[in-house]
């Protein structure tokens, strides 16, 4: 019945699950749980352990790969605590799952640490959900080991009922407000195709980075002690972040937001948290004017 009536609500134009999570985005009383935590997990001394954490090598958040592992071992414990004669490789699901929890919550947490402000209080949320989710299925681990099958069935289910609801809000993060994603990507899609003057090559001072307009699509140039003239994206991949209002060094872009760096040569990410490149634009310096054009167009 419930159910019918949420297709109902959402057919007739309200969407109720939808005003819920979007209601979370302004709690605003979760700030001043998320601001410390924040600031606890940007200082831990991860080093390079850091970008490993955020998927940079990857080329995509690390987190949702690791998330597979408990949350497709707790759903397959479930499944094998509806048949018969299963309880110990349900059990032994149920440890794995809480085994692979601890690494995707390092990797979950060190991401939700670079986000904005409604990102961390849904994020906060969807941490909690798991967290309640994992002592659900570690009071349940031991249930089980102690002979106690229908307690540890009981709290597997619930466990798995929290999970649910925090994978639901690491859906609303990742697809309503794009944490993760990689937010330069539609660049070579918008941008006007054809060779754009940007503007006469002494406007643009060495190492220092400048705010150009490509079409309707803003992008970044500097010019290096070499000459050569590097365009790239200037929203960076990770949020957006304003590439021009950073500082150049060692051939790279850093952006002011998050510390992002980016090659200029190729958009390579150098240090995350953003795990996608920045599109390039192909560059001719023309009678002295400086010409663009927009990347993958051939």
């Amino acid at each position: 019945m419930k159910l019918t009536q949420v297709a109902l609500d959402s057919a007739s134009g309200r969407a109720p699950v939808r005003e819920a999570l979007d209601g979370i985005e302004e709690w605003r009383r979760l700030d001043a749980v998320a601001a410390p935590v924040q600031r606890m997990v940007r200082g831990l001394p991860l080093g390079r352990w850091r970008d490993v954490l955020h998927g940079t090598w990857l080329g995509h958040p690390l987190h949702p790969t690791l998330v597979q592992i408990p949350v497709g071992a707790w759903t397959s414990a479930a499944v094998l605590d509806l048949l018969p004669g299963q309880r110990r490789a349900a059990t032994v699901l149920v440890a794995v799952g809480l085994a692979g929890a601890g690494p995707a919550a390092w990797a979950g947490w060190v991401d939700w640490s670079e986000l904005h402000e409604r990102q961390l209080r849904v994020g906060l949320v969807h941490a909690s959900a798991n967290a309640v989710g994992v002592a659900c299925y570690t009071a349940s681990l031991v249930a089980r080991v102690r002979g106690r099958s229908l307690r540890g069935r009981a709290l597997g289910f619930a466990g798995l009922a929290a999970v649910g609801l925090g994978g639901l809000l690491g859906g609303h993060l990742a697809y309503r407000q794009a944490a993760g994603a990689n937010h330069a990507e539609d660049v070579a899609h918008v941008a006007e195709p054809g060779r754009h003057t940007l503007g006469p090559l002494s406007d643009f001072t060495v190492n220092e980075p400048t705010r150009r307009l490509v079409g309707t699509v803003p992008v970044l140039v500097v010019r290096e002690p070499s000459g050569l003239v590097r365009v790239l994206a200037e929203a960076c991949s990770h949020l957006s972040g304003p590439l021009s209002e950073g500082t150049v060094q060692d051939g790279c872009i850093e952006c002011p937001w998050h510390g992002s760096r980016f090659r200029l040569a190729d958009g390579a990410v150098v240090q995350g948290p953003a795990t996608s490149p920045q599109p390039v634009f192909d560059v001719e310096v023309v009678d002295g004017l400086v010409t663009v054009r927009p990347p993958d167009e051939s």
